[in-house]
């Protein structure tokens, strides 16, 4: 029996799965996808050190998931004094360990890394378990500094967030009082610490206090070793170099209300700092008014020059409003695949499509850097992927549902560190169910058997809501799916990302490893061409791996970009009660003139949608995709010997890559932004 003292100082016992039972999966092989690839991602992303030195295998991984799961839920129920069933919790945690195994549904990439460990289960960060989060800056009379410390913070919990630009012009930038004496912070070498001098900066420019210098003296140098996780520092350049750019943006603002530009630079500046201390998985997404000439150039670098050097850490929404004219932006379209489109009505009048208005959802203020959740300011969303394809009847898939939901549900009962956060939360509990492989399902058993299980999942998932939230006592969850655009997790099962079709049935897929990683000498054993990443070949190399998506499957440029628009609609219709994240990929040559009709006749079915111009990117050198035809699939499959990593020290996943303090977790790696490497 184990015992451990929860965050809160109280013994708690943790839940354990049968020694018997897990003794079953130890020898068992996992199906991991696409030859050696979902292996591959898994040792690199996902696997963490264990106390003995020894990486996880996939066994451990998701023994250590699934009773933490089961152990939030112990401590739910008993600290409530709701009652808990030990055998039947054994029972359940069973099942839901093989669907695990079996990737018939997986945990969001944060859940993977951190759920079962003492990120949560002794410093109490539930929040480094969801995807994503949403932040307004309309409050900043009230809040100042507020959202920017909340995206930093979340950011360097691995967290991705969005945000608005809808503060602009709330206060006035005061700028910092020169005729008094200086303040200096001494910066603690935790991320608190971090945070808290963004807080000190801001405010001082906001309120018209003495100017803030800052001591960065306890952060440990660049390079040094952190303890409690693993990683090394990143030393206090990253941070420094923030604050200095941020000084330059607000005393260009000082004495006039602030603007679109400095909203927007002061959060894109945070995330480069995120991206500099080594966190390559973050993401931001903002919003801004479809009218505003100031908000749509902010990436026009003719116009601010200024921003090129962090203007690629997020990516660039509009609101959109019902029935404008969408000309102007799908010229811009065209030229750089931005701005994106979120219909804030819809966001808020509607759940499924298909069961008309029903405004629950009224207090939404945007959404996630993917734009899969309908978010209020400060919510915090968790993301669950199911695989329908690896299912072989709708019976087993039901049975799946359950327990991909049950996940989502039980991160729900972990608060965060965050008061505004936790209010919405508690009363909204949502959650996002998705499905992955929607190509794969539809080229082997058709869309009208999707529609017959989507519409019928989404049945089962309201009844286990019902009977879950009655057991937990808490609040049915406001909304409870969605489609993600996946990342790497779908690589681990094999399944094309969310409801997106492959560039190619064939393809070469390369992956970056650090050029120390031990996992590189089984690949070249295993007969896997690994060579020096192009740019940083001195710290990183690069390893091929072909994949073969499956026969008769169509690729992304034979789907017209009314098919893709048409995809996306019908998702929202039958599936998701949140959103459905969608990147329609158009020929610019041939399919331009029809940007402006699909975002005029779509925009009554969709809350959310992006487009990307599809170009040859065959001039570029390693690419993360590369399309090949069948006989240079064979031949480099043919080549491939057995791929045994053995026991492996992997330093690729065990860091909390950022930190400079044992209390600094960040989620690193995490699936759901893991091409974002590759994408700016």
């Amino acid at each position: 029996m184990l015992w451990e003292i929860d965050y809160k100082g109280y013994l708690m016992e943790k839940f354990t799965l049968s020694e018997n039972f897990i003794n079953k999966f130890k020898r068992k092989k996992p199906p991991f996808g696409f030859n050696g690839l979902g292996e591959l991602v898994y040792m690199r992303t996902y696997s963490r050190i264990k106390e003995d030195g020894k990486n996880e295998r996939w066994w451990e991984t998701v023994q250590r998931v699934v009773e933490g799961t089961y152990s939030m839920q112990k401590n739910w129920i008993e600290s409530h004094q709701l009652g808990w069933n030990a055998w039947q919790a054994q029972k359940s945690a069973q099942d839901m360990y093989e669907r695990i195994f079996t990737m018939k549904f997986l945990p969001p990439g944060r859940g993977l890394w951190a759920m079962g460990t003492p990120i949560t289960e002794e410093k109490g960060l539930y929040a480094a378990l969801n995807n994503c989060a949403f932040v307004s800056t309309k409050t900043l009379k009230e809040d100042y500094s507020k959202p920017f410390c909340f995206l930093m913070d979340a950011s360097m919990l691995g967290v991705g967030v969005g945000f608005d630009t809808k503060g602009a012009g709330e206060i006035v930038v005061k700028g910092v009082d020169k005729d008094r004496d200086e303040q200096t912070y001494e910066i603690p070498d935790t991320r608190e610490g971090w945070v808290e001098s963004l807080k000190l900066l801001l405010e001082s420019y906001f309120h018209g206090q003495a100017s803030m210098m800052f001591d960065y003296a306890k952060i440990r140098p660049a390079g040094e070793p952190i303890a409690g996780f693993g990683g090394v520092s990143s030393g206090h350049e990253p941070l420094k170099e923030v604050h200095e750019e941020i000084r330059k943006v607000l005393d260009k603002n000082s004495g006039e209300p602030i603007t679109v530009t400095t909203i927007v630079d002061i959060m894109n500046l945070i995330g480069k700092c995120v991206v500099a201390g080594n966190v390559r998985r973050t993401a931001e997404i903002v919003f801004g008014e479809p009218d505003s000439e100031e908000y749509l150039d902010l990436k026009n670098y003719k116009v601010n020059p200024h921003r090129e050097t962090y203007g690629w850490t997020s990516n660039n929404s509009i609101f959109a409003e019902l029935g404008m004219d969408y000309t102007e932006a799908a010229k811009r379209i065209v030229d750089n695949g931005e701005p994106g489109f979120a219909w804030l009505d819809n966001m808020r009048k509607y759940s499924r499509m298909k069961n008309g208005g029903d405004n629950k959802d009224h207090r939404v203020a945007g959404g996630n850097p993917c734009l899969e959740q309908s978010l209020e300011s400060y919510e915090l969303c968790c993301l669950v992927e199911t695989f329908p394809s690896n299912h072989d009847n709708f019976e087993d898939y039901a049975r799946t549902l359950k327990y991909a939901y049950l996940y989502a549900k039980s991160v729900t009962l972990g608060k965060t560190h965050w008061s505004d956060t936790n209010r919405v939360m508690l009363r909204n509990r949502r959650i996002g169910c998705s499905v992955s492989g929607v190509a794969q399902f539809i080229t082997n058993r058709g869309l009208g058997e999707l529609k017959n299980w989507l519409n019928d999942g989404y049945d089962v998932i309201q009844e286990w809501d019902k009977m879950y939230s009655d057991w937990f006592a808490v609040p049915k969850s406001i909304k409870t799916t969605s489609v993600k655009p996946s990342g790497t997790v779908s690589l681990l099962a094999g399944a094309t990302p969310g409801l997106h079709y492959p560039e190619s049935r064939f393809y070469i897929r390369r992956i970056r490893l650090s050029k120390h990683s031990e996992l590189l000498e089984p690949l070249k054993k295993a007969g896997y061409t690994i060579e020096p990443a192009f740019g940083s070949e001195d710290t990183t190399m690069v390893v091929e791996v072909p994949v073969d998506v499956g026969e008769g499957i169509r690729t992304a440029a034979e789907l017209s970009i009314w098919e893709q628009f048409n995809l996306a609609a019908f998702l929202q219709r039958h599936w998701a009660d949140n959103q459905v994240s969608c990147t329609v990929t158009f020929n610019p040559d041939t399919e331009a003139e029809q940007i402006a009709p699909c975002l005029n006749y779509y925009q009554y079915h969709l809350k959310g949608i992006s487009l990307l111009p599809r170009h040859d990117y065959g001039a570029y050198k390693q690419m993360p995709y590369e399309a090949i035809d069948e006989k240079i699939y064979e031949k480099e499959v043919k080549k491939l010997g057995k791929l045994s990593f053995g026991v492996i020290k992997n330093e690729e996943a065990d860091v909390d890559k950022f930190c400079n303090n044992d209390s600094c977790e960040v989620v690193p790696l995490t699936g759901d932004n893991d091409d974002q490497e590759y994408s700016n």
